[in-house]
């Protein structure tokens, strides 16, 4: 291995536990979903350097594709909860006014 790999991989490391940290202090919701699909990219570049290329390809489609349109998804119906539809009291589901 050489100097420069060397080197590349110690900061991949490093910088994929700042993102991790991170993701796991934030207080805002949006900031932790986007440092977590950040976390994901690096950790499907850090499968690659690993020689997996199938883990790989899977984390960045699952993990950081699926898992974060999903996380983005579900933050947006949380934070406009009047546009989606509860049930009442009485166990009838109607729009919440």
């Amino acid at each position: 291995m050489t100097a420069t790999l060397w080197i590349f991989d110690v900061l991949l490391v490093v910088t994929l536990l700042w993102l991790a940290w991170m993701s796991l202090a934030a207080t805002d919701l949006f900031k932790a979903i986007v440092l977590f699909i950040a976390f994901g990219l690096l950790m499907a570049l850090a499968w690659a350097r690993l020689q997996a290329p199938d883990i790989a390809l899977t984390e960045a489609a699952i993990g950081v594709g699926l898992t974060g349109a999903l996380l983005l998804s579900t933050l947006a119906r949380i934070s406009s909860p009047g546009k989606t539809k509860r049930p009442d009291h009485d166990g009838v589901s109607g729009e919440k006014s």
